[in-house]
């Protein structure tokens, strides 16, 4: 058969299998998967699929069915798929807004925090990765011994000090961004969410990394306001007030646009929506979401600084249960406000277990793909998911291997929380998001970019060497594809 022939085959049982065009919504693919949002998932015949030919598995995600096929497939089998369906293919950014609305109310608002920070997290990680720069430039001993490169070389130390303010900015900016993403994921005008973000973060306000300080001492200032006093206290370094206050701006904004008159809509609505916005935050949401984002990094600070590796262990096994269901999405805030106090904090301690997690996995995957003989489908996508795991892409193989077949996932768990305890005990941060997998390495602190990989190394053969006795065991019990 030919490719075109294959290809066109393929595209028509998927569609048969999805309950039809009448079930679909939209359709849009990424690298390796097609990803279609329906009317009804109870229609989807799963089993049928996994049978199909070229296909490597199938999850349903965030309201999408995602169908794995591979690089350069997905494109041909899309392009089929579509012209069978006769609906026009939409952008990965417009189906995530369709499938935003599925789901119940905690996947949405988990989806939607998590989309919060999609479009900064370039900018976050070009500052992590400058901090890094500054990190190789500064840190004594690391390339002469008892030295660091500007002390050895006083002529550079100059770039270092320009580096430094570079690698801030984001940071030190962090509600402006968050503001803008923020209000446009809620529907408001992103500007203005740029604006109360600009208003937290004011000169004129007590910066908000001295407040602790100021409220041992006494020193708070305050504005006066009809006999109320209203802290008068900057939000650096938070991540939840801001969004919270994002999510009042856009709902305000829209509320007036359908009240206001279209003659004073551009002046009156963007006035009441930032002056009502910026009152409620200083009064009301700010110091709540403070409270709500200090015991949350408390809380993750607890797990892997007072627990140590034993928290790290139950961090490691944890992440991988909530990316089956989609709940990891509510870490994203979390490791972002452990970002953004990296000053006092010094890094974040869970990207290493998160990409220790990805690693296992891709693990487990390849180590299926030396124990199965068979199944030459299981094996090509045992193959390409594992690589790709190591990546830190782990969705083919989760969904498409060791859930599948449950002991390498196991396996998985197993080489994560080994991978992770380690990783906590020898204090790994990292400094800024990344790709959560081997080259994850760049983002991570200097002084300990070795123990990175030691725990990358020990979360591969940890996950690879479980995953082959558990096959062994398995096997005798004639439990094994």
């Amino acid at each position: 058969m030919s490719k075109d022939k294959q290809y066109e085959k393929v595209a028509k049982e998927l569609l048969k299998y999805v309950g039809g065009e009448e079930n679909i919504i939209s359709v849009a693919h990424c690298a390796t998967r097609l990803r279609v949002v329906l009317k009804d998932d109870k229609k989807i015949e799963s089993e049928a699929i996994e049978e199909i030919d070229l296909v490597k598995g199938s999850f349903n995600n965030g309201g999408q069915f995602q169908i794995i096929l591979g690089t350069g497939i997905v494109d041909e089998v899309c392009k089929r798929f579509i012209g069978l369906s006769g609906i026009s293919e939409t952008s990965k950014e417009e189906l995530k807004q369709v499938s935003s609305k599925k789901g119940n109310v905690m996947q949405r608002f988990l989806k939607a925090l998590a989309d919060v920070f999609v479009p900064i997290l370039p900018a976050l990680v070009a500052a992590g990765l400058l901090m890094g720069i500054n990190n190789l430039l500064t840190v004594q001993g690391l390339f002469i011994k008892g030295k660091s490169l500007i002390e050895a070389y006083p002529t550079i130390s100059g770039l270092a000090e320009m580096i430094n303010t570079f690698s801030n900015a984001a940071f030190v900016f962090l509600p402006v961004l968050i503001g803008f993403s923020a209000t446009k994921i809620f529907g408001g005008t992103p500007v203005l969410g740029a604006v109360i973000g600009a208003i937290m973060i004011h000169p004129d306000l007590l910066n908000g990394y001295s407040y602790g300080e100021a409220l041992l001492d006494g020193t708070v200032p305050y504005w006066s306001i009809f006999g109320f006093n209203i802290a008068k206290v900057g939000y650096q370094g938070t991540v939840l007030p801001i969004i919270a206050s994002s999510f009042i701006l856009a709902n305000i904004e829209k509320r007036l646009r359908k009240v206001v008159t279209p003659m004073l809509d551009n002046i009156v609505t963007p006035l009441i929506t930032v002056l009502v916005t910026a009152i409620l935050t200083f009064t009301v949401v700010g110091p709540v979401m403070r409270t709500v984002g200090d015991w949350m990094t408390a809380g993750v600070m607890y797990l892997f600084f007072d627990l140590g590796f034993v928290g790290g262990a139950i961090y490691g096994i944890v992440y991988p249960l909530l990316v089956i269901t989609g709940m990891h999405h509510s870490l994203v805030a979390a490791e972002t406000q452990i970002l953004a106090n990296i000053g006092t904090l010094g890094g974040s301690p869970t990207f290493a277990v998160v990409a220790a997690s990805n690693v296992a996995q891709g693990a487990a995957a390849l180590a299926v793909f030396f124990i199965i003989k068979k199944n030459a489908k299981m094996k090509s996508t045992a193959s390409a998911a594992g690589i790709s795991a190591l990546l830190g892409i782990t969705e083919p193989a989760v969904f498409g291997v060791n859930l599948k077949l449950i002991y390498p996932f196991i396996g998985a768990l197993i080489g994560s929380a080994v991978s992770s305890a380690y990783a906590t005990f020898m204090k790994v941060l990292s400094l800024s998001p990344g790709p959560a997998g081997l080259p994850g390495v760049i983002v991570i602190r200097a002084e300990s970019m070795i123990q990175y990989m030691i725990t990358m190394l020990m979360a591969f053969v940890v996950a690879f060497i479980s995953t082959v006795i558990l096959a062994k065991i398995l096997a005798k019990k004639k439990e094994i594809v």
